[in-house]
């Protein structure tokens, strides 16, 4: 529903929601630079300033933050109680809230839609770092969390993909950062 006040807002088709209903639901079928164009709408209607996550900050969030209780899955150790993903969906995304959340009190980092982050993607490299940034050029960026469509493994909090900032799909979205 947010989203669609952004696509009514500026006079932009929504995206398609493959028939499921729109509301409480994660928006599907955005890309990389439409999520963008969101955080851009929404910082310039509100006065503050709001962006897609760092990678490293998504999996900070994920993973339950300084409240780390160290769970494979953002919440837990069994992505049944926290997370909507290939086994339990029903062959479709669900409304944001319905499983339990992380111990930051965030829900649907493991499963549902998977999620941009603002980083381009590269491999990690070999020694440890703190608040990585992605590189500074690079083609792809980094999408984290799973989502209703695939397995427990995509799921799991460390788990990466990437793709093209032009790609669409009805497994895909985006989740703000309100910068302070």
């Amino acid at each position: 529903a947010q989203y669609d006040a952004f696509c009514d807002a500026i006079n932009r088709a929504k995206p398609d929601d493959n028939g499921w209903g729109r509301g409480d639901r994660p928006v599907i079928n955005v890309n990389y630079n439409e999520a963008v164009a969101y955080c851009n709408w929404l910082s310039g209607k509100s006065g503050r300033e709001y962006r897609l996550p760092t990678e490293a900050e998504w999996e900070y969030a994920a993973k339950g933050g300084n409240k780390t209780k160290g769970y494979y899955y953002s919440g837990s150790d069994d992505l049944n109680i926290v997370g909507w993903y290939v086994d339990n969906s029903g062959g479709q995304n669900k409304p944001v809230g319905w499983k339990m959340p992380n111990e930051l009190g965030l829900y649907d980092r493991s499963g549902n839609a998977w999620e941009w982050c603002r980083d381009l993607y590269e491999n990690y490299r070999a020694n440890s770092q703190f608040n990585p940034n992605g590189p500074a050029t690079g083609e792809y960026r980094v999408m984290r969390g799973g989502s209703w469509y695939f397995t427990k493994v995509e799921c799991r909090t460390s788990n990466r993909n990437f793709y093209v900032p032009d790609f669409r799909c009805i497994y895909g979205g985006f989740r703000v950062v309100k910068v302070q």
